[in-house]
């Protein structure tokens, strides 16, 4: 689609990310959503049925944001979480496409049997799946 910024601002009392759009939308993406379709490795897993599933992360902030070149930006989150690269492509679609994905991910949340709220498991190990934390 190669749509581009043309602003951003991070709302930390609501905890949104507003951006609008060169084709004139603007959208206002709950860190939530984001933080739980996060594009790394450690939420998506590297390849399909490897998601992990994310809970726990209603109160999630940002703490920083970085551009990564001139196609993405790299949050880091108050849990710590900073690998995901959320190119302005995949911006879009979770704002285009919020209200659906939100539903998708209460419809896994009652699947697993898992609360919005529940602490996130640990894996046993010394931080991510995938050696970032």
């Amino acid at each position: 689609m190669a749509v581009n910024p043309t602003h951003v601002t991070v709302h930390q009392a609501s905890r949104v990310l507003e951006i609008g759009f060169d084709d004139g939308r603007t959208f206002r993406i709950p860190f939530e959503l984001m933080r739980v379709y996060s594009p790394s490795a450690e939420v998506m897993g590297h390849g399909p049925g490897q998601e992990m599933l994310q809970t726990g992360k209603r109160e999630v902030g940002i703490v920083a944001i970085e551009p990564v070149g001139h196609y993405a930006l790299q949050p880091e989150f108050t849990d710590g979480h900073v690998s995901g690269i959320f190119t302005w492509d995949y911006l879009h679609h979770l704002g285009a496409n919020a209200d659906g994905l939100w539903q998708q991910y209460l419809d896994r949340l009652k699947a697993a049997g898992l609360d919005r709220d529940a602490a996130m498991a640990t894996s046993g190990g010394g931080g991510g799946s995938c050696g970032h934390h």
